[in-house]
């Protein structure tokens, strides 16, 4: 996984979107990022997922991995937990995503209040979260990291001959007997 390096451009980025925003929604943001920072002085920020429709982009606080987003929707803010699931919520802070195995979010409309020392709970959950599973030594999707866990061979165990497959498109088999030949070229 990348992880995000501090510095001034999330940041400042998150700052010009807080300012085109100019309603609610930036006060909102602003003081979301703020109880972010006090629950968490080394958090990393960044702006992401720029797009046509966004194009301010989405903040998202990391801390050895993503902690948080912060969403700007028409009527409505919504920060989403990464691993909100995996995270005890006693106060009830969560109240979008509720079924989700993985994610939970606290969506906020104009005149709610933020429950402060909740909410920086959950940041610091979130945050130990990723860092014990940063400890307990998680490995990478790709074939080489499941190889070196035991969890999965780096190199296929059987080859398919493009003769084996013929309800394959022309197309298909010419990949198949690409990857034959790099095969022998590797062995």
């Amino acid at each position: 996984m990348r992880r995000p390096v501090a510095g001034e451009s999330g940041s400042r980025l998150t700052d010009e979107k807080i300012k085109t925003l100019g309603d609610w929604r930036g006060k909102a943001l602003s003081q979301i990022r703020a109880l972010v920072k006090q629950a968490d002085p080394q958090v990393v920020e960044e702006v992401k997922w720029k797009k046509p429709s966004n194009p301010a982009g989405i903040p998202v606080w990391y801390h050895d991995g993503i902690i948080c987003t912060g969403e700007t929707h028409t009527k409505h803010l919504r920060l989403t937990f990464a691993k909100g699931a995996s995270l005890k919520d006693p106060r009830g802070v969560f109240n979008a995503g509720l079924e989700g195995k993985v994610w939970r979010a606290i969506v906020i409309h104009e005149g709610d209040k933020v429950d402060e020392v909740a909410f920086k709970d959950l940041i610091r959950a979130a945050v130990a979260f990723n860092l014990k599973s940063q400890n307990q030594g998680k490995t990478s999707r790709s074939p080489a990291g499941r190889a070196a866990s035991g969890r999965a061979s780096a190199v296929p165990t059987h080859q398919v001959s493009s003769s084996q497959v013929p309800e394959l498109y022309p197309s298909q088999k010419a990949v198949v007997k690409y990857r034959e030949n790099r095969w022998r070229e590797i062995a």
